[in-house]
């Protein structure tokens, strides 16, 4: 195996963890009937997003938290929610890639699922 190199890998990264995503009834139903989310539209998105947080090529303009806030109104996403999403994006980059690009993108997942929780429980709380 190899690291995550490019947006190449990162295209298939993403591609691999929507397919597990997907299959996953206890958190498919937060992308196809709560967000509806178009595969083709919203995968491009998380590529420039990872290729951002990795290889600091910019392009990424959403406000991360705020679309999870807005997606939280609508259906709320549990801390059950964050461990599986968690868990899918670790496997699918566990079997695909090995290295120093892997563990960060990994530790950047949990980082950024640690800091949406404190989030949703700072809103839930006002």
């Amino acid at each position: 195996m190899k690291d995550i190199e490019n947006q190449d890998d990162l295209q298939f990264l993403v591609e691999d963890f929507y397919k597990l995503l997907l299959q996953d009834e206890k958190i498919s139903y937060i992308f196809t009937e709560v967000v509806k989310i178009k595969l083709e539209e919203h995968l491009p998105i998380l590529v420039t997003f990872w290729s951002q947080v990795l290889f600091g090529t910019g392009g990424y303009t959403n406000n991360l938290t705020q679309i999870h806030l807005e997606v939280n109104q609508k259906e709320y996403l549990s801390p059950e929610l964050f461990k599986i999403w968690l868990a899918h994006f670790y496997t699918a980059v566990d079997q695909n890639f090995i290295g120093i690009h892997s563990e960060k993108i990994k530790t950047n997942a949990l980082n950024i699922a640690t800091v949406m929780q404190i989030k949703i429980a700072q809103e839930k709380s006002k």
